[in-house]
């Protein structure tokens, strides 16, 4: 009898032990907050996306080493869209339903982001977009933490047009055949036939997805500019096309003195694994390059340089780079933080207020500046040079930063349209 109470009381106590650790589970559960990463980390688009996965997850270290956000660590959810557009609304979805993340990071091409946007929508959520787009859009569920064209693709074209860089008058429109590089050259094109710009001085040419042989499209680049008028080329090629493109820019001799390439989707990354020695003098057209001197940039260059040899992040623990989606990354995850302090909370609404206004001292050294009613950054302009070594020298920027212009003026009707997501939205339902 004795022995049947000793065994019952053994049973009670397991039981009560069993419900403190159930307990000490949840608090622990309680004290997380899950944040998704949405990068493709295999596929044409992982030669550009991985590293904004590991810039997530340094900003994600860093924040968590200082005591998290309202108290509680950030937990990573991961997950590889593998350069699928449809997968990415299928694992944008699992993100926000199934794994229950108050915020998302990713994407980079647009046909990514259109296709996540509408259950961003549907379900409420917020996404930081981290990539210079074509703009022609806004939403109330969308930071937009990249340039808009107004922010990269004018003032490229303008810099190009002007004495210091070189006085084009006929123009090669280069680009991967998606949303971003159409809709920035229908953008372009308005813009320079507002310049005197004739239709027969102007070239556009696509290719799909992971294109590699650029040989007869280098030579046709070649034969338009032999006609007599100054010709630059705007590349809006992206993905791990350019290795092949740039490669053979060198080895028909294309150089920038005679044909200057200016690029919107090509950075340091890009030209990793690129013998850049032929491209010497060829641009791009950023907010921001690893080059730029600025005591911010020390710092996050620093920082990225510990924590990829720390966590052997591929292609970096040996050779850390950084570039301009990546700054974009980091400011957004910053502000995010800011904006859920401001907001005491994780709640959507909440938190969209909050972000309105945000400011952080960029890696750049420019203090960006979150605009309330586009959710757009206003945002520096810096045009680089390729050096030798891969790196850019900055040729020209602005004074400070430029206030986005996500409906472009040279679209007819975009005069009548809102900078104002919640207006937005309220016009779709």
């Amino acid at each position: 009898m004795k022995r049947r109470i000793f065994i019952k009381q053994l049973a009670l106590t397991a039981a009560i032990a069993a419900i403190g650790l159930g307990s000490n589970s949840l608090n622990a559960q309680q004290k997380t907050v899950k944040v998704g990463v949405l990068h493709s980390l295999s596929g044409t688009m992982a030669i550009s996306e991985t590293v904004l996965k590991d810039t997530v997850l340094m900003a994600i270290d860093e924040i968590n080493a200082k005591g998290g956000v309202l108290g509680m660590k950030i937990e990573p959810v991961v997950v590889d869209p593998a350069s699928n557009w449809p997968l990415f609304a299928e694992k944008a979805r699992q993100l926000i339903t199934q794994d229950k993340v108050a915020v998302t990071f990713g994407c980079w091409t647009s046909v990514s982001r259109k296709s996540v946007l509408p259950v961003f929508e549907e379900l409420n959520s917020l996404l930081f977009y981290p990539v210079q787009y074509e703009g022609e859009e806004i939403s109330k569920n969308v930071f937009y933490t990249g340039a808009a064209p107004n922010q990269q693709a004018i003032p490229a074209v303008e810099y190009l047009m002007s004495k210091d860089g070189g006085t084009a008058k006929r123009w090669v429109l280069l680009g991967t055949d998606y949303v971003y590089p159409r809709t920035t050259n229908k953008i372009l094109r308005a813009f320079l036939k507002s310049k005197g710009v004739a239709d027969a001085d102007i070239m556009e040419e696509y290719t799909p997805f992971g294109h590699s042989d650029y040989q007869t499209i280098i030579a046709k680049i070649k034969k338009f500019a032999s006609e007599g008028k100054k010709t630059a080329v705007v590349s809006t090629i992206n993905g791990d096309s350019n290795v092949p493109f740039y490669k053979e820019l060198g080895n028909q001799g294309l150089k920038a003195t005679d044909v200057p390439v200016v690029a919107f989707s090509v950075g340091e990354e890009e030209l990793r694994g690129v013998d850049t020695k032929p491209l010497v003098g060829h641009l791009a057209a950023w907010n921001y390059f690893m080059s730029i001197k600025a005591p911010a940039n020390d710092a996050f260059t620093k920082k990225w340089a510990t924590y990829a040899k720390t966590k052997n992040v591929a292609g970096h623990k040996d050779k850390a780079l950084t570039n301009d989606p990546m700054e974009a990354t980091y400011i957004g995850i910053y502000m995010w933080k800011q904006a859920v302090e401001k907001a005491k909370s994780f709640d959507v609404a909440k938190v969209t207020a909050a972000m309105g206004g945000q400011t952080f001292t960029a890696p750049s050294g420019i203090t960006s500046t979150m605009d309330a009613k586009n959710h757009h950054l206003h945002k520096a302009v810096f045009i680089g040079e390729i050096k030798a070594d891969g790196q850019f020298n900055v040729v020209w920027k602005t004074k400070g930063p430029v206030k986005a212009q996500p409906w472009s003026p040279y679209i007819a009707g975009n005069d009548k349209k809102k900078d104002e997501p919640a207006l937005m939205a309220e016009k779709k339902k």
